[in-house]
């Protein structure tokens, strides 16, 4: 039997077959895990310089109750933790030398996380992300649902996609993912494997927009959704969003998620209106 505690490997295969049937088994709360991680599997693991994701279940009893990776880029990813285990994952990933840039997880484990590794490092946390997570329920379009309808993209609409996910960025001030539109690397991020949807109005003209991930786990994450500033207010988000879902159920997705900004009551409100439930928060820090 496998003894307890942390199992660390850097082979994603070996792993996913350990560590699998746990990710998979609370598909919502797990789903960022669930899409970094195949991410890195398809993708290859190891980063630019060659340096390799670490990857890490802990083992108790037989079974794996947690897991955390760490990609090449610093960006440490944990699901729900203890304040005793992450403390001994702070130790245990200190003596070992890895050192994450950043922690993202549920609000209590990445709070409990930055302050033990505070303690053991003396790098300081500066809390750079907060969000709710949305799970869907029953989908319920909008009432009333504005003119138009519906449509997947093809590759005739990449420019309008790519221009719209780079204006999404500036609004929401996410920086690396602009430089690499800038620098004509859209396959490396974080929009580069999404499916979209446009909402379009009665004649043609594209006006708001939803990205969605393929399914892992059973688990489909819609994200972003944008509208433009002169266009926002008329429905077309939320319509957008409901076809969007609609897709992902059709595509078989048993959870269907999304993350909202906690600043922003008008789009909380209008997710709950169209079905998702909120079921947590999460939070990210950053290590100076």
């Amino acid at each position: 039997m496998t003894p307890d505690g942390w199992h660390l490997t850097q082979d994603v295969d070996d792993f996913l077959a350990r560590a699998g049937d746990f990710l998979r088994s609370r598909p919502a709360l797990h789903n960022t895990p669930l899409t970094d991680i195949e991410k890195l599997r398809t993708r290859g693991a190891a980063g630019h310089d060659g340096e390799a994701p670490v990857f890490g279940r802990l083992v108790s009893g037989g079974g794996v109750h947690a897991i955390f990776y760490l990609t090449p880029g610093g960006r440490l990813g944990l699901t729900p933790l203890s304040v005793q285990q992450t403390d001994a994952l702070a130790a245990h990933l200190a003596s070992r030398d890895h050192s994450p840039s950043n922690v993202i997880a549920d609000q209590d484990t990445a709070s409990a996380f930055a302050d033990s590794w505070q303690r053991h490092t003396n790098a300081a946390p500066i809390p750079f992300w907060r969000t709710h997570l949305y799970r869907l329920g029953t989908l319920t379009p909008p009432q009333p649902c504005p003119e138009g309808r519906g449509r997947i993209t093809g590759k005739q609409d990449r420019e309008q996609v790519v221009r719209w996910c780079r204006e999404f960025c500036v609004d929401v001030g996410e920086q690396p993912s602009i430089d690499l539109i800038d620098a004509g690397s859209w396959d490396d991020s974080r929009f580069g494997d999404r499916h979209f949807t446009f909402w379009e109005t009665p004649d043609g003209t594209p006006v708001s927009m939803a990205a969605a991930t393929s399914i892992v786990g059973g688990m489909v994450r819609v994200d972003p959704v944008y509208t433009p500033a002169h266009l926002r207010g008329r429905g077309y988000a939320g319509a957008v969003t409901v076809e969007a879902s609609r897709a992902a159920l059709a595509a078989g997705a048993t959870d269907v998620v999304l993350f909202t900004d906690p600043g922003n009551p008008t789009s909380n409100a209008l997710y709950q209106r169209i079905g998702y439930v909120r079921v947590a928060d999460f939070a990210g820090y950053k290590f100076s």
